[in-house]
């Protein structure tokens, strides 16, 4: 039996804000359904993902900005954090751990897992990127 996570509610105050800040991101939009003035959903899918965000009018319950630590997997921290930077959003500098604590930049052996970098929804849901195999990134 397979268990696909295919979609992550996001829970959010200002839906049109918040699709314009994922659509600025590059994620795909598969759905913006508005059935009435109590329900609409908007689906994104970030590139290249197999699961997909939704948030919208009616959906969910949880308070806005209360989603934290979703990743983001990459194959090139840097890379990924230049294009979302150019792309408006507000990315933390990019960090890995060593056996002394955190330091500035990325793995220099690239240890998949071990580079993460960090960006904030208007609403406060909160994003980790994280580079797994920077090998498949040539």
């Amino acid at each position: 039996m397979d268990y696909r996570l295919e979609l992550v509610l996001l829970p959010v105050s200002d839906v049109d804000r918040a699709k314009a800040f994922y659509e600025a991101l590059g994620f795909h939009l598969d759905v913006d359904h508005h059935a009435s003035e109590d329900f609409r959903v908007i689906q994104f899918t970030p590139p290249g993902s197999a699961c997909s965000i939704a948030f919208g009018i009616g959906i969910s319950q949880a308070d806005p900005g209360s989603v934290h630590g979703l990743h983001l997997v990459v194959n090139d921290i840097t890379a990924a954090h230049a294009e979302l930077t150019e792309r408006g959003a507000e990315v933390s500098d990019i960090r890995h751990m060593t056996p002394e604590g955190w330091k500035r930049g990325v793995d220099p052996d690239h240890v998949k897992y071990n580079s993460f970098a960090d960006l904030t929804d208007p609403d406060g849901n909160t994003w980790v990127l994280q580079e797994v195999d920077h090998e498949a990134a040539g």
